[in-house]
C-alpha cells in the first residue's frame, strides 16, 4: 500500500513542487491558461503538498477571510487519483483552517470533482458556473467547533 503523506509547504522546494503539479494538472491537463493558474494570492496563501511514496503529487492552498477559509488550487496527478491524498490533503488544510479559528469553509468545485467534495461533507450551493473554461460549483463545509466540555449538573 503506498505511503501518502501531507504537509504544509513552507519550504522553497515544497512550494516549487506545489506549484509544478498545479501547473501539470490545470496547465498541462486542463488547459488552463498559465497566466491565471498563478495569482497574487499564492502570496498570501498557506500551501500543502501532498506525497505518495515521497514523490510530490497533489497540491492545494488556503486563503482567510475572517472566520472563512477558502480552499482552492487543489491539484492531483492523474496517477495518484484514487488513492486518498486528495482526502488526505483536503483534511490537512481543514485543520489548518481550524486552527485558525475558521469557521466555515468555501470553495469552487469543478464538477467533476463535486462527488468528491460531497463526499467529505461539502453542500453546493448556487448555480453551476464556468471558470477558467470549466464548470464549476460553489461548495461550503461548516468545521465542527472545538469539543468543550460540559459542566456535569449535580443531581
Amino acid at each position: 500500500m503506498p505511503e501518502v503523506e501531507v504537509r504544509s509547504a513552507v519550504e522553497r522546494v515544497d512550494r516549487a513542487a506545489a506549484y509544478a503539479v498545479r501547473h501539470e494538472v490545470f496547465v498541462g491537463e486542463q488547459g488552463v491558461p498559465a497566466d491565471i493558474e498563478r495569482d497574487d494570492l499564492d502570496d498570501t496563501a498557506d500551501h500543502a503538498i501532498g506525497l505518495l511514496d515521497g514523490v510530490p503529487v497533489a497540491a492545494g492552498r488556503l486563503l482567510q477571510r475572517a472566520d472563512v477559509a477558502v480552499i482552492g488550487r487543489m491539484a492531483v496527478r492523474r496517477t495518484a487519483r484514487g488513492k486518498g491524498v486528495g482526502a488526505a490533503l483536503l483534511r490537512h488544510l481543514e485543520e489548518v483552517a481550524q486552527r485558525r479559528g475558521c469557521r466555515v469553509v468555501e470553495l469552487h468545485a469543478q464538477l467533476s470533482a463535486r462527488e468528491f467534495y460531497q463526499r467529505a461533507g461539502y453542500v453546493g450551493r448556487g448555480d453551476v458556473y464556468t471558470e477558467a473554461g470549466i464548470e464549476h460549483v460553489d461548495m461550503t463545509k461548516r468545521l465542527d467547533a472545538t469539543v468543550r466540555e460540559v459542566p456535569v449538573r449535580p443531581a
